[in-house]
């Protein structure tokens, strides 16, 4: 008699959903938990209480996750880990923010401009393999993803955009929109969130039955 197959000791839907979950509720938490208005995501750094411990804790949880994740194609595996040091490096780093001159220079913003720059390449990545599956298998719901991916990609790639051209400018964007850095970052942090939450395969009308997985169930139909 054949055995049962065993499962992965890892899945990587679960890794997706729990990188996708994290990263959408990091910008909401720590603007709920801060005890003034942030005028960046980064500046939870300087608070005391969860919104400090927030921070650091889901990106140190991102980096782990992201070291962890190997992709499908070839060039995924060291993106993904270069994704990874650089979430650390946005954690162990801090930026200025207006509270500490004496912060190493450029080490934050260069770490955070690299760990958006590789999530929006996984959303390239994402895409093309939702539009493979939707041309061989013909399943509509990878075309809606396919949609989500490439909306998700534009809106980080946007966000890293308007946020280097404030820096280039001496900050004259937000100086007369305080807040645009934590938008900027809030908006690019939930479209990776959302691009990752769509390719574990866990939402419905995402998913079809051949591809739905849910980290509940025993039996899941194949990761690829």
């Amino acid at each position: 008699m054949t055995p049962n197959p065993q499962p992965e000791e890892i899945d990587p839907r679960t890794l997706k959903l729990i990188v996708g979950v994290i990263a959408i509720s990091l910008p909401i938490l720590t603007s709920r938990c801060a005890s003034v208005p942030l005028k960046s995501i980064s500046e939870s750094y300087y608070e005391t209480g969860w919104s400090h411990s927030i921070f650091i804790g889901f990106l140190f949880a991102i980096a782990a996750f992201l070291m962890a994740y190997n992709g499908v194609e070839p060039h995924e595996k060291p993106l993904s880990k270069g994704a990874s040091v650089a979430a650390l490096g946005v954690a162990l780093f801090p930026c200025d923010c207006g509270h500490d001159p004496n912060v190493v220079p450029y080490v934050h913003g260069l770490s955070a401009a690299a760990m958006f720059i590789a999530l929006a390449f996984f959303c390239r990545a994402f895409y093309r393999r939702a539009r493979k599956k939707a041309r061989e298998k013909g399943y509509a719901e990878a075309d809606r993803r396919a949609v989500i991916y490439v909306l998700s990609g534009v809106a980080i790639v946007l966000s890293i955009v308007v946020l280097a051209i404030d820096y280039a400018s001496g900050h004259r964007l937000s100086a007369g929109f305080p807040t645009l850095t934590f938008w900027g970052e809030a908006v690019a942090l939930v479209a990776f969130g959302v691009a990752w939450l769509t390719a574990s395969k866990t939402v419905p009308g995402l998913a079809g039955p051949a591809e739905h997985f849910s980290p509940l169930r025993e039996n899941n139909p194949p990761a690829r």
